[in-house]
């Protein structure tokens, strides 16, 4: 594929090399010239001297026709408006990465549809939700990243006779905003159908809002987990949307930052995290924090070495479960050895999401739902003139293993019903079995004329 990356710091430098080791036709773009020089030298890449944000430098890096174009310079308003500009000039799919939580925040305005950008990319929002992945249930996964952080996608396991055991789905009267989306039984992953039985032992998955989830959990679960204590080392973009990912009812926070303006922000933005005003590189205020007794300590400071640091004391003091964010990759062999039971590189969670981008036609995104692939959380826009426009979604003849999940209309997301439509300019969030790749592909394509 043919791909234009907007910024040659290491981002986008870690980025090109990946992509190039993959095969693909990498231009990259900056105007420093110490970063074209280092990238010429080290990488088998075109490289650009110009602005991102101006036209003529855009039009020379090839963005008229390209698959992919990659905004990731250090500055947030420049990804925005030179990926905006690539979406006008021509590229199939824009993205920019974006570091200030307000550019994603759908209550206040809408930036990604405003600009028309594809995606609006934070590295701290990825890694945050790694994490969370982590904590919940290891191998779970989540929809934040494709509905727009509106919905959630929590795993859970059937493990006594409740009253949804043994009842067709149909039958179940779940809430408008909730569905289950697959059930794991015996090792084995499928697509839930309005037919099926939920049996015990099932891993099950719910979509919906959080507070949602929460409210029909006691249908499938009599006796709740016990709440666990969480303590976050870093009140920095990562700990914060990590926190406010978390909050609820199965977890107690404790975040610590040592800046004391940011936890004035940290606390006016989060309504159920202990926000305190420490240094958790000392011992002694980790003893003073009850740092023992957290059931997971996560350690999101911004250099390496002062997490890690924090993580052995952690471990030393009692904590049960030890997690860090790690950025240099040759720290990947130390973690383990120091005690740190799970480790989330930001630039492998980016790696992931924009292999997931690789795609044409409707298909913006595709992440596997379990680690054999074969059901695919896809994000497919909706063209003029394809098939699934011209009913409702009952009437429509999607494939049996293809559930739609969410539907994004303007800046609205929700879990959608029999009775809604699909109409061009939305996206949609679907699961998708490999046996229905073709057929779903097929049905969101334009019909020919």
């Amino acid at each position: 594929m043919r791909i234009v990356i907007l910024g040659a710091g290491t981002v986008g430098t870690s980025i090109a090399d990946m992509l190039c080791q993959h095969g693909h036709s990498v231009t990259v773009v900056d105007n420093d010239p110490a970063h074209t020089r280092r990238v010429n030298e080290e990488l088998d890449v075109r490289v650009v001297g110009g602005s991102a944000s101006e036209s003529s430098v855009l039009f020379q890096a090839g963005v008229l026709g390209s698959d992919l174009c990659l905004a990731v310079t250090g500055c947030d308003e420049v990804n925005m408006i030179a990926a905006s500009m690539a979406k006008g000039m021509g590229t199939h799919r824009s993205v920019a990465r974006v570091y200030a939580p307000v550019f994603r925040d759908l209550s206040t305005f809408d930036y990604q549809r405003h600009f028309r950008i594809d995606r609006l990319l934070s590295m701290e929002h990825l890694s945050a939700m790694e994490l969370v992945r982590e904590i919940r249930h290891p191998g779970a996964s989540l929809v934040e990243n494709f509905a727009r952080g509106e919905l959630e996608m929590q795993e859970l396991e059937v493990g006594e006779e409740t009253a949804a055991v043994g009842v067709p789905l149909a039958e179940l009267k779940l809430p408008a905003g909730v569905r289950i989306g697959s059930i794991r039984r015996d090792g084995r992953l499928s697509l839930a159908g309005a037919a099926d039985r939920i049996a015990l032992g099932d891993q099950i998955t719910l979509i919906g809002t959080r507070t949602d989830i929460d409210d029909v959990k006691g249908l499938f679960q009599r006796t709740q987990p016990p709440k666990q204590r969480v303590v976050i080392a870093g009140g920095g973009e990562t700990g914060y949307h990590l926190a406010r990912a978390l909050e609820g009812r199965r977890f107690s926070i404790l975040l610590m930052e040592t800046d004391r303006a940011r936890c004035d922000f940290l606390a006016a933005h989060l309504d159920q995290t202990t926000v305190v005003n420490a240094d958790a590189q000392r011992r002694v205020t980790l003893e003073e924090e009850r740092v023992g007794d957290a059931d997971i300590f996560v350690a999101c400071a911004g250099d390496d070495e002062d997490s890690i640091m924090a993580c052995v004391e952690a471990k030393e003091l009692g904590a049960k479960k030890i997690m860090s964010i790690v950025h240099r990759p040759d720290y990947a062999n130390v973690v383990g050895k120091l005690g740190i039971d799970h480790a989330v590189s930001p630039r492998i969670v980016t790696a992931k999401q924009i292999f997931g981008l690789l795609n044409t036609g409707a298909i913006i995104s595709r992440m596997p739902l379990s680690p054999s692939g074969d059901i695919e959380i896809q994000e497919i826009e909706v063209l003029p003139g394809t098939p699934v426009t011209h009913a409702t979604l009952a009437q429509l003849s999607l494939p049996s293993q293809c559930l739609i999940v969410a539907i994004i209309h303007e800046s609205y997301v929700r879990v959608p019903g029999a009775q809604d439509r699909l109409y061009a300019g939305d996206t949609v969030v679907a699961m998708v079995a490999e046996s229905a790749f073709e057929q779903t592909k097929k049905m969101f394509s334009p019909e020919a004329t």
